[in-house]
């Protein structure tokens, strides 16, 4: 029985011509061939599997050819490459840098290169994983390396470009070798799959090709491990059964149900996904790649960036008409932020089904926000139906005024939409919205009441309305109202309950009470600048809800960090060894004896 031969050996290239997805490489190494301009030194840099130690191969094999093509390929006919390929070369050196990283095997290796080549031009040192050399070895190859016999062509290989010196990277040309593509590798992969007369599935290509990550060499191992699974018949199935990988099913099923709002539906899901025994975070990252591709289906221009089969393209295409850009915004930000806090959390599996929740949840918010825009009213429409005689977006001058008084505008102001009702209607204000009940709460949607005026000129609404307004003088002298402390506290702690954010307003309610300093001016001590900072944020929304609360327009409220606290915060290390010697000079005398000295 003839010894088996795995692909990535079998298939390995041979001639630059056969070398995958590296076309610019391999262009420019034959036209250097072609023009006799060789360097002495290469550095080819890349991850692992992407060819980088074949082309130093096929590049050394190629400039000792005898008889090259017009191609400027090897003929394989000559000895120079008989020996190559019969693996008895003595023009190409091949030295592993990762077990032979000393000082004394490059010393080795720079005697070596004395030796001129016995058959050929040229004698080529391929040095592999050229940055696990140590310090000394670099530093013992430097001058080599800068000016070698002019028989001697030197080829660094490494994935780790980084770790190099930079005194290295200066003497070599260097040649960045890409990620192979998926579509470049399925090709290969086809092509090998012919040639062993195996039958494939091309959505099992594909598979393959991801798993792979750009690695051609990774792609032909994964390849021979199905062969031994499926046998001739590559399947879909077949492949993520063997390589335990997520079906694209799922995905389309659990987007589905965040479609329908469906939580039981897509936590059953990720039940069904976990019990098959993938990870939680697999399942996650997944889902973000999953929800990516949907939105690049979404447009034909981004549509080439989606790294499928065809029949799971064509699927992709029929949910990307499904979902709204905005939702798949949203679900991917979700997605992401679970996998950001995967590491740090304690309860994964609860942490990806809150997230699982969420985007179940966000077509219905999208519905709520909706219809609650079809709730509001529209001013025109409004004036249309108090007063049908107003046919044009100017208000005539007999039917309403325009009164503007200057105010303080530090005081707020009571502003009123003058329209003129029907007989038997009531006058519509919409300051009333914000008026207080019998009760002095004021309305569950308190706002704080936006400006309408700027430099004392009213403010239209939008370009084509006019807005007839006025001041009620009466209201603003009852907003004078005096009260106590208790009163103020009991508002205060009003305002916390209208805090929406669950977090902020526990800190609200966490903070020291309001303490009154004067009739009408009262303040509040924090802890630190922190606490100082964020309370400042909310300053004026507080001042805006007591004006209301209290029916008292003078309110003033400063906020203050606690003299404690200020005082540790502000007071130097030597300050406060002065305060510790005044308490006890022995510590003065105590610390010349010793020597020491402040830091």
């Amino acid at each position: 029985m003839d010894n088996f031969i795995v692909s990535a050996r079998k298939y390995r290239p041979t001639t630059f011509n056969s070398v995958v997805g590296q076309s610019a490489l391999t262009t420019t190494l034959k036209n250097a061939i072609k023009s006799n301009h060789l360097a002495h030194a290469y550095l080819f840099c890349g991850t692992r599997g992407v060819g980088k130690t074949t082309c130093a191969r096929i590049f050394a094999k190629t400039i000792n050819c005898m008889n090259p093509t017009a191609d400027h390929e090897a003929c394989n006919e000559c000895e120079s490459c008989i020996s190559f390929n019969e693996q008895r070369s003595y023009n190409i050196h091949e030295l592993d840098a990762a077990s032979n990283n000393s000082v004394d095997d490059i010393r080795t290796l720079i005697e070596q290169v004395r030796i001129p080549p016995q058959i050929g031009k040229y004698s080529v040192f391929i040095v592999d994983e050229v940055h696990m050399l140590s310090t000394g070895a670099f530093n013992a190859f430097l001058k080599t390396l800068e000016e070698p016999p002019a028989h001697a062509i030197f080829i660094l290989a490494t994935t780790e470009k980084h770790k190099i010196i930079p005194t290295i990277l200066s003497r070599c040309q260097i040649y960045d070798f890409n990620r192979i593509t998926v579509a470049d590798t399925v090709a290969h992969l086809k092509y090998v799959a012919d040639s062993e007369g195996v039958t494939v599935d091309m959505n099992a290509l594909n598979v393959i090709a991801q798993k792979s990550d750009g690695g051609m060499r990774d792609a032909l191992s994964i390849f021979d491990q199905i062969v031994s699974f499926c046998g001739n018949n590559i399947t879909y199935q077949g492949v993520i059964d063997n390589l335990n990988v997520l079906d694209y099913e799922y995905y389309f099923r659990i987007v589905e149900s965040f479609l329908e709002g469906n939580v039981s539906k897509s936590l059953l899901i990720f039940n069904d996904i976990l019990n098959k025994g993938f990870d939680a975070q697999h399942f996650i990252t997944g889902l973000s790649t999953h929800l990516r591709d949907v939105l690049v289906s979404k447009d034909s221009t981004t549509i080439q960036l989606l790294e499928v089969g065809h029949d799971i393209g064509k699927k992709y295409e029929v949910q990307a008409q499904q979902c709204s850009a905005e939702f798949l915004y949203q679900a991917l930000k979700i997605s992401n932020d679970c996998d950001l806090n995967y590491r740090l959390s304690k309860n994964k599996r609860l942490l990806v089904e809150l997230a699982l929740i969420r985007m179940c949840q966000l077509n219905d918010e999208k519905k709520k926000s909706s219809l609650a825009d079809n709730d509001k009213i529209p001013l025109k429409k409004l004036e249309a139906e108090t007063n049908p005689t107003v046919t044009s977006p100017q208000i005539p001058a007999a039917s309403a005024k325009t009164v503007i008084h200057n105010t303080e505008p530090a005081k707020p102001q009571e502003i009123h939409v003058q329209i003129q009702p029907k007989v038997g209607q009531t006058q519509v204000s919409p300051s009333a919205a914000n008026k207080p009940d019998r009760q002095g709460a004021p309305h569950p949607g308190f706002k704080r009441p936006a400006s309408i005026f700027i430099n004392n000129k009213p403010q239209m609404n939008s370009g084509t309305e006019q807005v007839s307004v006025q001041k009620d003088i009466h209201q603003q002298s009852s907003m004078n109202k005096s009260f106590t402390e208790d009163e103020l506290v009991v508002a205060w702690r009003k305002f916390g309950q209208t805090i929406e954010d669950d977090i902020k307003r526990v800190n609200f309610e966490n903070t020291n009470l309001p303490k009154k300093t004067g009739d009408t001016t009262f303040e509040i001590l924090v802890n630190n600048v922190m606490q100082e900072n964020e309370m400042k944020k909310i300053q004026t929304d507080i001042i805006q809800f007591l004006y209301y609360e209290l029916q008292n327009s003078s309110i003033r409220m400063q906020v203050k960090v606690s003299e404690e606290n200020e005082l540790q915060r502000t007071i130097s290390p030597e300050e406060k060894y002065k305060m510790m010697i005044e308490e006890n000079p022995f510590l003065e005398q105590l610390r010349k004896n010793l020597g020491m000295e402040l830091d």
